[in-house]
């Protein structure tokens, strides 16, 4: 009797993991000719395979037409070669979620939370396959009329508070895979928002944002620890890649810390790389390898501009509560062509813009040709600390190889080429080839024999 009990024990183990096979979404009753909304059977599909333990959600074979929907935890959404996921380009479709755990929606950046593809608190999620998911972005963006504009091309066609402000969102998720899958036409919004999680990881990803559009950036890695981007492809508007510690939204405080990027091509009409903004917390221990940034406004940016909250004008709801701390971060073996700046750090002097340090800074093995050359302005009370240049070279660019500087998105004025409330530069083995006039100097200390 004992020995029965246990085997039909094992028996329902068995029928339980059969259960969380995979579920092919056309069988299940979806049609994939891109016109039907499918989302209700989607998030049945997804519910039964998280419900039953785990497995995947496969869509193959046809486009098909979603609303917003929730992945689960257990789940792998598969998008296979041959199937495109496209998003509704019904503004409607896009309401406010009520049912949000992990964060308070009324201190989130652009004061919405809503999302295409979401996630709250699931943890082993996965997102697959060599499919696209179409983010029907051409619904809604227009172009600027006339042919005097500047910065982007195309706008929003709704103000941005009701726009869509992001298009895959994790909140409080761990174990987080996406691979192989291709982002296109996003609308004026970011792509991947990433927000404290833990163990997540993009590989072989393809994120073809316009670049004439504003605002859509790529990876956004906010409060998060333990992450991989590897042998990626990015393209956007706005920012590739974003490291960030904006807290506001969480019951408490979290640091972005142990990043890693690696072997990735970034193109941005803003920054490829972009680390902290007006009062994040702490950013650290972050490695950047292995990267080829083009046609890009920065290279790499550490811009810590003015309290968003004083300026009626900006409806970004985009700042932080905690006195920004940026440390430890090594860039190495960098090419980048083509890009305004290369190195663009600033400190506001508002001191309502919090800063506590930004230091140990390693950029080695860059390979730069720029129409600028590298620009930091710390504050009294927060100077850039311990930076080093290794092995680099700039070759400074003029305007007549990068021609369209007033529609190549935000591009900063000219600053001066020096370091202002600088300590302990050192530059080793690097050289700077230039025409006219160049010059670092204000409130810096070298430490290097080679000046």
């Amino acid at each position: 009797m004992k020995k029965s009990f246990i085997i039909a024990l094992a028996s329902l183990a068995c029928a339980s993991v059969i259960q969380a096979k995979d579920i092919d979404l056309k069988k299940y009753g979806a049609k994939a000719d891109g016109k039907t909304k499918v989302t209700k059977v989607l998030q049945k599909a997804i519910d039964e395979v998280s419900n039953a333990g785990g497995g995947k959600v496969v869509l193959s074979g046809g486009t098909f037409l979603v609303t917003p929907f929730e992945i689960k935890s257990g789940v792998e959404l598969v998008i296979d070669a041959d199937a495109v996921l496209l998003a509704s380009p019904d503004l409607a479709d896009y309401p406010e979620r009520t049912d949000v755990r992990h964060y308070d929606s009324e201190a989130m950046p652009r004061f919405r939370n809503v999302s295409l593809i979401y996630a709250d608190e699931a943890e082993n999620i996965a997102i697959t396959g060599r499919g696209v998911i179409d983010c029907n972005g051409t619904c809604f963006t227009k172009p600027k009329e006339g042919d005097n504009w500047t910065g982007w091309h195309f706008v929003r066609t709704v103000p941005r508070k009701q726009s869509l402000p992001r298009v895959v969102f994790f909140a409080g998720c761990k174990n987080v895979r996406i691979t192989d899958v291709t982002m296109r036409n996003q609308p004026a919004g970011w792509s991947y928002w990433i927000h404290d999680c833990d163990y997540v990881h993009f590989d072989r990803c393809n994120i073809l944002a316009d670049v004439r559009y504003p605002n859509n950036d790529g990876i956004h890695l906010n409060c998060s620890r333990d992450v991989t981007v590897s042998n990626c492809i990015i393209e956007s508007g706005d920012d590739s890649i974003i490291i960030r510690a904006n807290s506001r939204s969480l019951k408490e405080d979290k640091a972005c810390e142990r990043v890693t990027i690696t072997n990735c091509v970034l193109r941005s009409w803003s920054a490829a790389i972009r680390l902290g903004w007006t009062n994040d917390g702490i950013i650290r221990d972050c490695l950047l390898s292995n990267l080829v940034i083009y046609d890009s406004s920065k290279g790499v940016s550490i811009d810590l501009p003015e309290y968003t909250a004083r300026n009626p004008q900006d409806a970004s709801n985009d700042y932080g509560r905690e006195a920004t701390l940026i440390e430890n971060i090594h860039f190495s073996n960098i090419r980048m062509d083509k890009v305004f700046y290369p190195v663009y750090g600033r400190v506001h002097e508002n001191p309502e813009v919090l800063a506590a340090a930004i230091r140990n800074l390693r950029f080695t093995d860059m390979q730069v040709e720029s129409m600028y050359m590298p620009y930091l302005q710390g504050r009294k009370d927060c100077p850039f600390q311990d930076i080093l240049f290794s092995n680099c070279r700039f070759t400074r660019l003029t305007q007549a190889d990068m021609p369209d500087v007033n529609r190549h998105g935000p591009v900063p004025k000219k600053m001066p080429e020096m370091f202002v409330h600088v300590e302990r530069v050192n530059f080793e083995n690097c050289s700077f080839t230039f025409t006219g006039d160049f010059n670092f100097k204000n409130n810096y200390d070298w430490t290097a024999a080679d000046r």
